[in-house]
């Protein structure tokens, strides 16, 4: 048998076993286009002040940010200022932060390995220079300048403040921190500390982030190599077990927008990276193929409840959702039922990536009366056969794409005699008795292993639908769009794809139907 030609996506081959697989299936229901807007508890009036926890690289410009906030918004936020590491020790004992921002995003990943916080939102960049009194006196260009016994050298702690964690660490990797760490006069907890010690006389230079010069004029940077190399990007998280998320979020939210936040870093001497436009109540919208509602609905109520935001769903077959994007109509998301359809519209969203699989299986009445093992049974005389439409839907592009590439599409085709944009319609029919078989994803079939089995398509790769979520490039509200993405990939998010007859892609065994 011929192997299918070169598609987007990894795609997985099916277990070669025929096998007529029961399988629960569900009430489909008719199409839902769009989801009505839920009234949401809004919870930020009632709740106690944000506890943020910040780096001290970042303290002058939070504390311009909080200030607009509380003017703004006339909400209160206590913030905690320390070195990054300290910060995140006090974090893990948990109940006290809402907020997490050290001065290195590879606190955040700590933070995240060890499940204490949800997806991050960007800030900014800082780099690393060397501090000294403006006018640079002592000469210093090079790192030799400042091992010298002549130069009384200041350095953050590398076990409590992020430059110097980051400084050793490149350092050792080119073999020069031994010599720069005996060459230490003052270890300090903060990188602030260090700018005081040059400030102050107590030392002649200092290793720190070009950001934190923006509040002593009398010092100036020196990039000096290898340490031009270090960019530390910047970023907060809301803790996982905050008692106020949507205040929480409320919050970061704000620091993290174009015209809010974002606006304070530049002026603080930081380089902004890209940021939402600011909204009290960001609505997004996100267009999904209907086959993806039941393993995607869970995760984006509870994603709307933590966020304080409003998701308008939009579900309908990928054909018919193209179509509306190439007319102008683009949502801020897009969760297609398969990569072709996300093809289509590459280039409103161009990092997409694929979360999940969905195979087609052969639906018949419980016992298989018909003996169909696969797709060439289905042109047996009088047969009445369903499948997806081929313009409408992904499952029906898909169903086409399999037929022939098994060789059997024009036989089977005469006995087509319905093609619908959803499998829930083909299921109901199936149900009801004017269908004798169906071509649908094996997510349509949860919930009816009662009256319908499932035959798995053997040794075709192009059975499989592999589904990517993109977020669309112009956007407004794209970092929002990209942490409900976030959400998508969690674990909880995956327990409830695979109940509902989905294969995880970062784990590509076969694919056991949900009992």
């Amino acid at each position: 048998m011929a192997g299918c030609p070169q598609r987007s996506g990894r795609l997985l081959a099916i277990v070669s076993v025929a096998v007529s697989l029961a399988v629960l299936v569900g009430l489909g229901g008719l199409l839902i286009s769009q989801q009505p807007t839920r009234q949401k508890t809004n919870t930020i009036a009632a709740s106690p002040p944000v506890v943020l926890f910040c780096a001290a690289s970042n303290r002058s410009v939070m504390d311009a940010i909080l200030e607009d906030y509380r003017r703004e918004t006339g909400r209160d936020v206590v913030v905690q200022y320390g070195p990054s590491q300290t910060l995140l020790a006090s974090l893990s004992i948990g109940g006290t932060a809402d907020l997490f921002l050290p001065a290195d995003d590879s606190y955040l990943a700590m933070a995240r390995e060890q499940s204490l916080i949800d997806a991050p939102f960007p800030l900014a960049e800082m780099r690393a220079v060397i501090a000294v009194p403006r006018g640079n006196p002592l000469s210093i260009a090079t790192l030799d300048d400042l091992t010298v016994d002549t130069t009384r050298l200041a350095v953050a702690n590398p076990d409590a403040a992020a430059i110097g964690m980051v400084t050793k660490r490149l350092l050792e990797e080119s073999g020069d921190w031994e010599r720069v760490e005996a060459a230490v006069d003052v270890f300090t907890t903060t990188v602030n500390e260090v700018a005081n010690a040059v400030k102050l006389g107590a030392a002649d230079a200092g290793i720190v982030y070009d950001a934190v010069l923006h509040d002593y004029p009398d010092l100036e940077g020196i990039p000096i190599e290898p340490l031009t190399t270090i960019r530390s990007q910047v970023g907060l998280a809301v803790a996982s077990d905050t008692r106020q998320p949507q205040a929480a979020s409320h919050l970061a939210r704000y620091i993290a927008a174009s015209d809010r936040g974002l606006m304070h870093y530049l002026d603080h001497g930081f380089t902004p990276l890209s940021g939402d436009t600011w909204a009290d109540s960001p609505e997004l919208t996100l267009y999904a193929g209907s086959m993806l509602r039941p393993a995607i609905e869970e995760t984006v109520i509870a994603f709307e409840e933590r966020e304080g935001v409003t998701v308008t769903r939009i579900y309908n077959g990928c054909g018919i959702l193209v179509a509306q994007m190439t007319a102008g109509r683009v949502p801020d998301a897009y969760f297609a039922c398969d990569v072709e359809f996300m093809n289509q519209v590459a280039d409103r969203f161009p990092d997409a990536e694929e979360i999940s699989q969905n195979e087609l299986v052969i639906l018949v009445a419980k016992g298989n009366p018909a003996g169909i093992t696969g797709l060439a049974d289905l042109s047996q005389p009088g047969l009445r056969v369903g499948i997806g439409h081929e313009k409408q839907c992904a499952m029906g592009w898909l169903t086409q794409r399999t037929l022939t590439e098994s060789g059997v599409q024009e036989r089977v085709m005469e006995n087509v005699v319905v093609q619908t944009p959803t499998g829930d319609m083909l299921v109901n029919q199936m149900r009801s008795g004017s269908l004798d078989a169906a071509v649908v994803y094996l997510s349509n079939a949860v919930g009816a292993g009662d009256v319908l089995d499932a035959v798995r398509i053997k040794d075709l790769p192009c059975s499989i639908a592999s589904q990517p979520y993109g977020v669309s490039a112009s956007s407004p509200h794209r970092r929002l769009a990209e942490r409900l993405g976030e959400a998508f990939r969690t674990q909880i998010s995956r327990e409830i794809f695979e109940a509902e007859g989905f294969r995880w892609m970062e784990f590509p065994e076969p694919l056991t139907p949900p009992e």
